[in-house]
């Protein structure tokens, strides 16, 4: 996939390439543009497929190698497959992505993975991929549902009847109803969501067309719709932990999700969630797990085997009491307590996935849900400039930067700012250097991008007072019309008074996250107390600068 000048998303076919024109005010030395071309290359999936990757987590330590790219949700399935891993003398290496990434390294010619196992098989077909893909199996299904506070439901009366997207619409309108969900642009189950929407939204079409997506009416029930999103991720994981440790009424997320949520909550003594199954836009993740064949039979042979293993009524029956099906008809019976009827979940019912739009649909309901849909971003962007930055360390800030300002580049994942988004830039080191502001998606990116290029570092560092003054930025917006973060960035120990912080932010009135990106020798309990205290997480840039700033902008 590559995208023109314009902004506008290409498919491209075997191959892939950057755009003719690059929207940039000044030339770039060497060094910075080659920077940049390495990043585009590892994110946006043109060759280097041979390098090296560090998989996230390696389950048994045997001589025999498998090596799986995988959602971040068969995370929950990794005592199972070290079980398997350990009574076959072989190791399991899982490498955990996006599904959208998992698609976009489908797109490289060579792989250094054997497997993929995305959460649906929609990121295995509308993907062009090169690669001799085998033996796809659905390993688990689960759908995409809603999870609102049981007292919330009740009122709302949807306890005990059938629920459609239009039922979901007139509280989110009078804003009865808010919720969490995942960028669709970023996570399967936001992407999925977001499909089940726009199949309900425009009557249950056989299929959706591109002049579907160009409707006055879609375009302002999608916004209505999405106005509602309360908090935004870029992993379905992840969110389900920011929605334990805040205070929410409801969620968008897998049902085996929202099953853990309703444990983990009533293990706390907290209000559980009612689960509500949208009628007219019901999605399915159905787990595919595929081989990637490169020619070794061996390999072949060993994939098969854990395939075989997985599929096996022992394990599918292991694998439903973690709140995942096996089946489109229903539950076994030794697992209907995990599946409780109080908690709403149906575990009778009989799922029908819908159909899924072509390839070229997809990717414009994608750019139109960043560029047209979404609720907009409020980005506080806090950058260390102090003189540790000097060299590398600034030159990866810029090309970092340049990915997500020059939209051109942004295009490329999705990243891209809307009309109505507000981009603020807050340098500092010891002291803050200014406080830099682009509204919407024009030149006036460019402009942030050429005050970046120009600033220089030196001096020391405090994170604390720039987050201050990206606090007091803030409460220039009405913060309920955007979705607010303040994205901080440090590569030292910081001084200054995080009590100053606290207070300001107490000041705010509203739980804006606080997300940082660790870099260099930056103090990491530091970070950790920042996104602990504002429901965040912490990014590590030190290997990848470039993507550490991609992934936080895709939880916003």
């Amino acid at each position: 996939m590559a995208c023109s000048a314009s902004g506008t998303i290409v498919l491209k076919l075997g191959n892939c390439t950057h755009p003719k024109e690059v929207p940039m005010k000044f030339l770039k030395a060497c060094s910075i543009i080659l920077t940049a071309l390495f990043m585009l290359t590892a994110l946006g999936g043109c060759e280097s497929g041979s390098q090296d990757q560090t998989p996230d987590q390696v389950l048994g330590s045997g001589s025999k190698v498998l090596r799986i790219l995988s959602g971040s949700e068969n995370s929950e399935l990794e005592p199972i497959l070290e079980q398997f891993a350990n009574e076959n003398d072989m190791r399991i290496e899982m490498t955990y992505q996006g599904s959208l990434d998992i698609m976009r390294q489908l797109e490289q010619d060579k792989l250094p993975y054997d497997a993929v196992w995305p959460a649906s098989s929609l990121w295995l077909n509308v993907g062009d991929s090169p690669l001799n893909l085998k033996h796809a199996e659905s390993i688990s299904i689960t759908p995409v549902i809603f999870g609102i506070r049981q007292s919330l439901a009740e009122q709302l009366g949807f306890v005990g009847r059938e629920v459609s997207v239009g039922d979901l619409l007139d509280p989110i309108r009078s804003g009865q109803l808010r919720f969490c969900m995942t960028s669709a642009t970023q996570s399967n189950s936001g992407a999925s969501a977001y499909i089940g929407f726009l199949y309900a939204l425009l009557g249950n079409p056989e299929s959706i067309t591109l002049e579907d997506l160009q409707t006055d009416a879609l375009r302002t029930q999608m916004t209505e719709l999405l106005a509602g999103v309360e908090r935004s991720s870029g992993s379905s994981d992840w969110l389900k932990d920011m929605f334990l440790e805040g205070d929410f009424d409801a969620m968008v997320n897998y049902e085996c999700l929202i099953i853990q949520a309703n444990q983990a909550l009533e293990a706390e003594g907290r209000e559980t969630l009612y689960a509500v199954y949208p009628t007219d836009g019901l999605t399915i993740a159905d787990s595919p797990l595929a081989y990637v064949d490169q020619g070794d039979g061996q390999k072949e042979e060993l994939f098969l085997s854990l395939q075989e293993y997985l599929l096996s009524d022992a394990v599918q029956s292991q694998i439903q009491r973690t709140g995942r099906r096996s089946s489109y008809t229903g539950v076994n019976p030794e697992n209907r307590d995990v599946f409780r009827e109080d908690w709403g979940l149906q575990p009778d019912r009989v799922l029908s996935p819908i159909h899924m739009p072509a390839a070229d649909v997809l990717f414009e309901a994608l750019d139109l849900y960043q560029t047209q849909f979404k609720k907009p971003s409020l980005n506080v962007y806090c950058l260390d400039y102090s003189g540790s930055m000097s060299g590398d360390g600034n030159r990866q800030l810029e090309a970092a930067m340049e990915q997500l300002l020059i939209q051109s580049y942004a295009a490329e994942n999705f990243l891209q700012a809307s009309e109505n988004e507000v981009n603020i830039i807050i340098p500092f080191n010891d002291e803050t250097l200014g406080v830099y502001t682009a509204e919407g998606n024009g030149p006036a990116l460019e402009d942030l991008y050429a005050t970046i290029e120009a600033l220089g570092p030196g001096g020391g560092t405090d994170m604390y007072q720039a987050a201050v003054q990206g606090i007091d930025a803030l409460k220039q917006y009405d913060l309920s019309a955007y979705t607010p973060a303040i994205i901080l960035l440090t590569d030292g120990q910081s001084g200054g008074s995080f009590s100053q912080l606290a207070d300001a932010y107490a000041s705010l009135g509203s739980q804006v996250p606080i997300f940082s990106i660790m870099f260099g020798d930056a103090d990491e309990s530091q970070l950790e107390d920042l996104a602990e205290f504002s429901n965040a997480r912490v990014f590590d840039g030190r290997e990848d600068l470039v993507g550490a700033f991609r992934s936080v902008k895709g939880y916003n």
